[in-house]
């Protein structure tokens, strides 16, 4: 909670109390709480309340008749009259519980603080949008359309000043994010409203921050968001990854993201829906996975050639992409799987928690970890058996992380906003789900890409419950 909201919620929690302290205190109390309460709430009506306070103002609002009117009745010199302890208590507990409802609120659906990046580097980013040329858009029936891409990039920076402004959460601007917001919770039938905080909160990047150039070049990393998802779902691990001098990029999939803002003004919202039968999900989730895939693909071409210098950019000459990992999570994961199998220019796979959609030939020949929660037979009959001969066909060592406490919505930054119900995003803190989920990554990472020393997979087990799957097929 803001200070405002605090002083907001202290000050009508002394209008209620007012009532029941001794007669000398009362009306100091009283007249105090009142222009506290009164200050705050024209703040918040400035910068915005959010709804989660609203019982702050309605719980004092029925307090205040019982706590002012002895004030006027003294100053008039009627009579103070005020009601038997035994009526006047359930009112003032009533008006308690209603006040107490707004931290609670506050606590379940907060403006999410996203950890402070580990890492040497401060942490800079940019938005671009790339258009494939040479490639139609499925989801058209215009022919002259061609598959466009927005892609966010987090990079090593230069420290800039304490009091540079942060990057917004969600979008380029206030705007972007709520629009993007709300159409999430459309996307999970939920009202916009209850996450109005999500659109508020910045992370700890920059926007367009100098690139730090004194760390060599930064290994790359693409990444595909889930079903629905964003660019910036995932915004915590990117920051974490990018301080520790990784290039992170991480595409909307137009069409496929909940909300896509192009450079024309255009919004495209998600097209993607199930249509209830098993059989014909899976068919159209192949297909939305191939998409994706393509896209990671082109994306990596188009950092390629920024990197060559084939047009100005502060990231030229900056970028290893001879060191690649693609990865994604949900259905994203399976479009990084898909794009490796296509693609040998990835050297290195990330799975969070993504069933295998799509075929599962050619055999992956880089090195693959997949992070996933508790999965059995009796949860999901097909995903373990279908990720299990993804890994174990492969020609590199991978690796399958089970991490403890988990559920799908941990390996993204939903547990930084959404209710703590283990169910939905685990029972591993605010904080500590993306800590967790960054550190694997990077472990994998900086043992395959950078050719890290030490042991990958006893790291790994820090995390969870490892199993290795060699080239061989074995264990």
């Amino acid at each position: 909670m803001s200070p405002p909201e605090i002083l907001a919620l202290s000050a009508a929690l002394a209008l209620v109390v007012a009532r029941w302290l001794p007669p000398a205190a009362r009306p100091r109390v009283t007249i105090a709480a009142g222009a506290v309460l009164l200050l705050s709430v024209l703040v918040l009506a400035v910068t915005g309340i959010r709804w989660q306070l609203l019982p702050v103002p309605a719980g004092a609002a029925l307090a205040s008749p019982f706590a002012v009117a002895p004030l006027l009745r003294r100053r008039t010199g009627r009579p103070s009259w005020r009601a038997r302890w035994w009526l006047a208590l359930p009112g003032s507990l009533a008006c308690v519980g209603l006040i107490a409802t707004a931290p609670v609120a506050a606590w379940a659906f907060p403006v999410p603080r996203f950890p402070e990046p580990t890492g040497e580097f401060a942490v800079g980013t940019r938005v671009v949008q790339w258009t494939d040329q040479g490639r139609p858009e499925t989801f058209t029936a215009d022919p002259d359309d061609r598959r466009t891409v927005v892609v966010q990039l987090w990079y090593p920076a230069r420290k800039s000043p304490a009091d540079t402004p942060r990057a917004q959460y969600l979008g380029r601007t206030e705007e972007e994010a709520r629009t993007v917001s709300e159409a999430l919770a459309r996307g999970v039938g939920l009202p916009g409203f209850l996450v109005d905080g999500v659109p508020r909160a910045h992370s700890h990047a920059v926007f367009d921050a100098p690139v730090d150039g004194g760390g060599g070049r930064f290994p790359v990393v693409l990444f595909s968001p889930g079903s629905g998802g964003v660019r910036t779902q995932n915004t915590a691990w990117a920051e974490e990854l990018a301080s520790h001098g990784y290039l992170v990029a991480a595409l909307d999939h137009p069409y496929d993201s909940a909300a896509v803002l192009l450079t024309d003004g255009r919004t495209i919202t998600t097209e993607t829906s199930s249509s209830g039968d098993p059989d014909k999900d899976e068919e159209l989730a192949a297909g939305w996975t191939a998409v994706r895939a393509a896209d990671l693909g082109f994306v990596l071409g188009q950092l390629e050639r920024l990197d060559r210098g084939e047009g100005s950019d502060p990231l030229t000459g900056c970028l290893d992409t001879g060191r690649v990992a693609v990865t994604g999570h949900s259905m994203g994961g399976a479009a990084a799987l898909q794009a490796a199998r296509q693609d040998r220019r990835f050297r290195a796979v990330i799975d969070l928690d993504g069933y295998p959609h799509g075929p599962a030939s050619p055999a992956l020949v880089q090195p693959t970890l997949a992070l996933t929660q508790a999965v059995t037979p009796g949860t999901d009959p097909r995903y373990l058996s279908r990720l299990t001969e993804a890994l174990q066909a492969g020609s590199a060592t991978s690796y399958r992380l089970t991490i403890p406490g988990a559920a799908h919505l941990t390996f993204m930054d939903g547990p930084l906003y959404l209710p703590p119900v283990p169910s939905i995003v685990g029972s591993l803190g605010r904080t500590g789900s993306p800590r967790v989920v960054a550190a694997a990554t990077l472990a994998f990472l900086d043992a395959v890409l950078r050719d890290g020393p030490g042991d990958l997979a006893g790291a790994l087990r820090a995390h969870g419950d490892l199993s290795v799957h060699h080239p061989a097929g074995g264990r």
